[in-house]
């Protein structure tokens, strides 16, 4: 049932070689209303004006993205992605390693994190006379990394091969230190930084990830 490391076979090489990525073959209906789940969270997070959900959001969703194009960058020249996503998985793929299901669910998964975290952000675990401990956002950052690498790891190990891993050195533990830690980091740390460097943050990120994807995707490369 569950995978925890690229068997590097011939199987996994083949599916990789059949994505289609960005093709409407596998299309259906589910895309709109994903997406009108989508918008419903944001909007009711912006009503509510509660700027440090959509702020954690957006943080997390940015870093997917920037991860998402850097994978198909490493599919592009090297061959194989460390993760791509199958064409029986999903209905649209929208870069080599992801689809638009994955990539909505990550849309949500910076709100979710965040509004996970306790009510007093500041609290740290295992402080003794309030010195010292852990704080509950990393702490927070490190169950929710977890989680997804074992969820991935499920994935990996499905019949449809809904998640491919290639390379035998790329798995569970790889994916949880240098993937999703960073992702839940972004999204528990970003909305608490100095409105300033939160600003720039964010007007970084996603100014870089439009800039990849603007120069990148006309070029061919993902």
């Amino acid at each position: 049932m569950f995978q925890f490391w690229g068997d590097g076979s011939e199987e996994s090489r083949a599916l990789v070689d059949q994505i289609l990525v960005r093709s409407t073959e596998n299309f259906n209906w589910t895309f709109i209303f994903i997406l009108a789940v989508v918008f419903y969270v944001y909007w009711t997070e912006i009503h509510n004006k509660n700027w440090a959900a959509v702020h954690a959001g957006l943080a997390l969703y940015g870093v997917h993205w920037l991860y998402e194009i850097g994978n198909a960058v490493i599919a592009h020249i090297w061959g194989y992605p460390l993760w791509s996503v199958s064409n029986a998985s999903t209905t649209f793929i929208l870069l080599i390693g992801v689809c638009w299901e994955l990539s909505m669910m990550f849309s949500l998964a910076g709100i979710i994190s965040f509004k996970m975290l306790p009510q007093d952000r500041t609290k740290r675990y295992f402080a003794k006379n309030g010195k010292g401990g852990v704080s509950c956002k990393l702490v927070g950052a490190l169950e929710m990394a977890l989680l997804f690498a074992l969820v991935e790891s499920f994935l990996a190990g499905t019949s449809n091969h809904s998640f491919i891993w290639v390379y035998k050195w790329w798995g569970v533990l790889p994916v949880f230190i240098t993937t999703y830690i960073p992702f839940f980091l972004a999204s528990n740390y970003v909305p608490d930084m100095k409105p300033k460097a939160r600003k720039t943050f964010l007007i970084v990120e996603w100014g870089l990830v439009a800039l990849l994807l603007v120069v990148l995707i006309p070029l061919g490369v993902i």
